[in-house]
């Protein structure tokens, strides 16, 4: 057995038209957009990043680099599938994620089921195995101030070749 932990962080920009930001593949209408080379979904990227800890292959960055004009606008369900493709062929599997967004708006917890959805099914697990909680930062830091979005997660892999 192995874990891993992620964490990503992206600027918010308030949206003067409707708007979406992508959070563990589903795009959440808000007012505001995500500053990001790809599309800036901070859960996916803290998913990423936990599995590939688990795996002790680096970081996202190093793989799917911000400075390879090939992920500019790329969807990070992309990274997540290609890292999951590594996952399966070294002879693992995810036995479970436990998240943590930190957003002051909008609001997860509407969202929070499709967002589970999503992630169970990038990661070929059922849906009991993918825990998203939301938190605020009570109004503190960048968070707070509606001028960042946050991720943070958890991820066990299991060994399927014994």
């Amino acid at each position: 057995m192995r874990t891993g932990i992620g964490y990503d962080i992206h600027r918010l920009t308030p949206s003067s038209r409707s708007s979406a930001i992508p959070l563990g593949g589903v795009k959440i209408p808000c007012s505001y957009t995500v500053e990001a080379h790809s599309d800036g979904d901070a859960l996916l990227h803290a998913i990423t990043d936990a599995v590939l800890g688990a795996l002790a292959l680096g970081d996202i960055g190093r793989l799917y680099s911000n400075k390879d004009p090939k992920n500019k606008g790329r969807e990070s369900t992309e990274f997540l599938s290609n890292t999951m493709e590594t996952v399966r062929k070294m002879g693992w599997k995810v036995t479970n994620v436990d998240s943590n967004i930190f957003l002051e708006e909008p609001k997860i917890g509407p969202h929070a089921d499709e967002i589970r959805e999503s992630i169970a099914k990038l990661l070929g697990v059922e849906l009991s195995s993918v825990s998203v909680k939301a938190k605020t930062m009570e109004g503190l830091g960048a968070i707070g101030e509606k001028r960042a979005v946050a991720a943070q997660a958890v991820v066990t892999l299991e060994e399927t070749r014994g």
